[in-house]
């Protein structure tokens, strides 16, 4: 398609420009038109409760925070905003939710396009496990999941908040959908002053979320085909799933079990001493599974010990799968770096897992992105450090839980200055958007060489 020949030379330029816009720039220019677009209805009065109007940097802060399914706030959400501006924040949490999970769903699609015949094949196989063949489906398809799901957790939710906490029917349901689309986008944005602390032993408020919470954080790729298999009345084998399912649920399973188990051993006698066990059990389970990438919390985390902070800043690093609505590396590249350790320390020439071997390019995509997501916390935490009073282990939380899109906070996000929360919001933008525009670019660039070099090998360690 080219432009009439009559048209001026600018609409010709722009309509050239237009034309080159690379999915990753399509992606990063959507997240910023809209987190504008929301910057700006968030600044009208309509949006705040009366007499307490929100300044530029506050609304571009939640804005961002939303869009990028984050739920670091400067302001309280549920004090600040009004029934209009609520209705904003859960628009931008919807929209960057469901454009997150249909970009990372269509990245294979986008790549069958540009990449050579037999890796062209090879995703077509793995499109074919999870029963999407083409956009129109995959579009549709994480749709219709994603409402579903979101449907059934809000009307949980707003039954419990009627009949468990007297609220008001319509009242009900719209805390039942707000915290049921914030959890299954891991969004992390509450209507509750002091997030989920006042629900913290209740387990028809708690165990809804966590399962909107994992779902919307397995990634679609993998839930597809679990559905597929459901829909079929029978049960495949493990082994004949595709090692994308298989790598995320493997690893999930474990971090599901690892993370609410350390959280417990170390908060035990400390945050979660005022409970009996069995509130232990919940209250601990809870912030081992939001840890990694929700961002609603039960406990106060500014009283977590330190070791339990750092280990969830690897959880939060870590993140969910690909193809969701969870930030973090993702676990299959935690996963796909963790057996080429295997494969080195036992002295194999090829990195397999789960009888299959993993391609080179994939490795290096998956040590690009870890790297990419280390100087993402190193540089800033550094920065921050030099120019605020908090500690270490303070700053670092907060900086791994705004570029992984966490959301969780010892309390110190509206204290730092504005260029410090600016900080913040580039993190988010970066962090929501750059995983999947990182490894997108990566595995469409295939530059093919005429002649190779001498080889040498470096001392290592």
């Amino acid at each position: 398609m080219t432009p009439p020949a009559d048209d001026p030379p600018e609409k010709r330029r722009w309509f050239v420009d237009a034309a080159k816009l690379t999915p990753v720039r399509f992606v990063s220019l959507g997240f910023a038109v809209a987190i504008a677009v929301g910057t700006g209805l968030l600044s009208i009065p309509w949006a705040s409760q009366p007499g307490s109007g929100a300044s530029p940097l506050q609304a571009l802060f939640t804005a961002t925070s939303a869009m990028c399914l984050t739920g670091l706030v400067v302001v309280d959400t549920p004090t600040q905003w009004s029934g209009f501006g609520q209705g904003i924040i859960l628009a931008l949490i919807q929209l960057g939710g469901l454009g997150i999970m249909t970009m990372a769903s269509l990245v294979g699609l986008i790549l069958a396009d540009r990449i050579g015949l037999r890796s062209r094949l090879n995703t077509a196989v793995e499109l074919r496990a999870t029963g999407q063949t083409d956009i129109r489906s995959v579009v549709t398809g994480v749709v219709r999941t994603s409402f579903i799901i979101e449907a059934v957790i809000a009307g949980g939710l707003g039954l419990r908040f009627w009949l468990g906490y007297d609220e008001p029917p319509l009242r009900a349901v719209w805390l039942g959908v707000f915290h049921s689309i914030s959890a299954f986008n891991n969004a992390g944005f509450v209507l509750f002053q002091g997030n989920i602390i006042s629900f913290a032993t209740d387990p028809w408020i708690c165990l809804p979320l966590i399962v909107a919470v994992v779902l919307g954080g397995l990634g679609f790729p993998v839930l597809f085909e679990v559905i597929r298999q459901i829909r079929r009345r029978r049960s495949q084998l493990p082994r004949r799933w595709s090692l994308h399912s298989r790598l995320t649920l493997s690893v999930t399973g474990v971090l599901l079990i690892v993370g609410p188990a350390l959280v417990l051993a170390l908060e035990w006698s400390r945050t979660l001493a005022p409970f009996g066990v069995a509130d232990k059990v919940l209250v601990g389970s809870f912030q081992g599974v939001m840890s990694r990438s929700a961002g609603l919390n039960s406990i106060d985390w500014a009283e977590a010990d330190q070791a339990t902070l750092l280990v969830t800043d690897v959880l939060m690093f870590i993140g969910g799968g690909s193809g969701g609505t969870a930030g973090g590396i993702k676990v299959t590249t935690f996963a796909v770096l963790l057996f080429v350790i295997i494969a080195e320390i036992r002295g194999d020439r090829t990195v397999t897992a789960f009888d299959r071997q993993i391609n080179t390019r994939v490795q290096r995509q998956a040590l690009t992105v870890a790297l990419f997501g280390i100087a993402l916390v190193v540089i800033p935490t550094v920065v921050l450090l030099a120019g605020t009073p908090f500690g270490l282990d303070e700053l670092l939380f907060e900086v791994i839980s705004a570029s992984a899109t966490v959301g969780l906070s010892t309390g110190i996000t509206g204290q730092l200055p504005p260029w410090g929360q600016l900080v913040l919001i580039l993190l988010m933008y970066v962090g929501r958007i750059g995983s999947i525009t990182l490894v997108s670019a990566l595995a469409a660039r295939d530059r093919g060489r005429r002649y190779t070099l001498p080889e040498e090998r470096p001392f290592i360690g």
